[in-house]
C-alpha cells in the first residue's frame, strides 16, 4: 500500500484530462475522456479526477490507473456473460474500445438497502416512501439491509446523481427506450454479471452491495457491455468480515468506493444543491487512494504497481500507433 507521504508527493503530478494532437472527437467525462479514433476505434484515457454531484471535488493520485485496470479484470471475468467493448489497453491509463451505440437506459443492480444519494434507495425509503423506482419494498426495513433478491433500477444515459429521474421498468417500456425483449435482455444479462460479481467479491472477502451497467449495440445490432464495471466509480464494496458486527452497533460498514466521498460530503452538510463543495484535505485525498487502490488489490489478489508519472508524455506514446491507424 502506498503511503501518506508517497500518495500526496505524487497529488501534483495527478492528470486532470488530456488533449491528442490531430482533430480527434473528444468527449470528456467525469472520470475519463473518450477521444474517436480512426476505424470507429476509441480511446479512453482514464484521469485522476474525483467528482460528486456534478462537481469536481480534486485529483486522486494514481485513482484512473486503478479505474482502468480494475475495469479490465472485470471485463475478463464476466466474458463469458456478454462480449465487451475493449480491444486492448496499451497503457495502465488508456483502453482502446469499439465504438457502440449506448442503450438509452443503464441499469443499475442493488442488493442493499443503502446509499445517501438523492438516486438510492435508503435515501427515498428513510422519508417513508415505500415504491421507489416502481418497486414496492415492505416496512420495518433498516439502513444497510440485504434485500431478499436483487432488484433492478433505471438511469437514462447521461444522467446520473443529482435530478436523475427514477424510472420504474413499465416507465422505461412506456416511453419506448427500450423494447420489451431487448429489456429482458438487458436485465437478465445485468443480474447475471452482478452474481458473478458477488462471487469474486466474496472470494476476496468483500460485498458487491449495487452495481451500473452500460450496454451498447454494434453496427450489426449485437449487444455488448461498454464503459466500466465493478469499480469504485460504479459499484458499492464493503468488506464482509466487519459488516455485521458494524450494523449492529449502528456503524456505516467499512466501504471502498465512492460512497465513502458521500459520507464525507453529508458529514459536511454539502447534497449538492447550489455551491461548490468542500475541497479535499489532504487526509480524504489519502484515504480515497488507499480505498480505490486497496479494493484493487482484494479483488484481483495482486499488488497495486503504479506507473511512474508524468503519465501525458507515456499515454501519447501509447496512443502513437492507433492516432496514426499503424496498429492494423
Amino acid at each position: 500500500m502506498l503511503t501518506r507521504g508517497k500518495i500526496l508527493e505524487m497529488a501534483p503530478l495527478a492528470i486532470p484530462g488530456i488533449d491528442l494532437p490531430g482533430p480527434w472527437e473528444k468527449h470528456e467525462g467525469q472520470t475519463r475522456d473518450t477521444f474517436v479514433l480512426p476505424g470507429e476505434r476509441l480511446a479512453l484515457v482514464v484521469t485522476d479526477r474525483l467528482t460528486a454531484f456534478g462537481h469536481m471535488l480534486g485529483l486522486i493520485p494514481y485513482k484512473g490507473q486503478v479505474l482502468n485496470q480494475l475495469a479490465a479484470f472485470w471485463f475478463e471475468q464476466t466474458a463469458d456473460i456478454v462480449p465487451n467493448h475493449v480491444l486492448s489497453v496499451p497503457d495502465p491509463n488508456v483502453t482502446i474500445a469499439r465504438k457502440a451505440e449506448p442503450l438509452p437506459v443503464s441499469v443499475v443492480v442493488r442488493g442493499y438497502l443503502t446509499g445517501v444519494t438523492p438516486t438510492s434507495l435508503w435515501y427515498h425509503y428513510e422519508r417513508g416512501e415505500r415504491t421507489i423506482y416502481g418497486i414496492r419494498f415492505p416496512d420495518g426495513l433498516r439502513k444497510n439491509d440485504a434485500l431478499l433478491r436483487p432488484v433492478i433500477t433505471t438511469v437514462l444515459h447521461g444522467q446520473r446523481g443529482q435530478g436523475a429521474e427514477l424510472l420504474s421498468a413499465d416507465e422505461v417500456l412506456r416511453r419506448g427506450l427500450v423494447t420489451p425483449k431487448l429489456w429482458e435482455e438487458v436485465t437478465g444479462l445485468a443480474l447475471a454479471i452482478f452474481r458473478r460479481g458477488e462471487k469474486v467479491a466474496e472470494e476476496a472477502g468483500l460485498i458487491l452491495v449495487d452495481a451500473m451497467y452500460e450496454f451498447g449495440t454494434l453496427p450489426d445490432g449485437s449487444m455488448i457491455l461498454i464503459d466500466e464495471i465493478h469499480t469504485p466509480e460504479s459499484a458499492r464494496f464493503w468488506l464482509a468480515g466487519s459488516y455485521a458486527a458494524r450494523k449492529a452497533a449502528g456503524l456505516e460498514p467499512e466501504n471502498f468506493d465512492k460512497e465513502f466521498i458521500h459520507l464525507w460530503l453529508a458529514e459536511q452538510w454539502y447534497e449538492g444543491a447550489g455551491g461548490d463543495p468542500p475541497p479535499l484535505p489532504d487526509d480524504m485525498i489519502v484515504a480515497v487512494a488507499q480505498r480505490y487502490i486497496q479494493v484493487y488489490e482484494y479483488l484481483t489478489g495482486r499488488e497495486f504497481e503504479p506507473a511512474p508519472y508524468p503519465a501525458q508524455e507515456r499515454i501519447l506514446a501509447a496512443l502513437k500507433p492507433y492516432l496514426e491507424g499503424k496498429d492494423e
